[in-house]
């Protein structure tokens, strides 16, 4: 039983090797990854800039309603 315990750590990194090493083979399927990942990167990167720009501006006019409701 100890010996079967101890072989699935030993299986699955042969496993992972492999499939590592199929992915390295294979061009085509490792591009789309590579595209994948840098279309969430850009996304990403414009949510940042997007939310950047526009934090002060929901900043000010925020406080122009909090303002008002005082006077109200």
């Amino acid at each position: 039983m100890f010996k079967k315990i101890t072989a699935i750590p030993l299986a699955i990194s042969i496993a992972l090797w492999g499939l590592f090493r199929g992915l390295k083979r294979d061009e085509r399927g490792l591009s789309g990854v590579v595209v994948a990942i840098l279309l969430i990167l850009i996304a990403v990167l414009a949510i940042v800039l997007i939310w950047g720009f526009l934090s002060g501006w929901l900043q000010e006019l925020w406080e122009r309603i909090i303002g008002e409701s005082g006077s109200i």
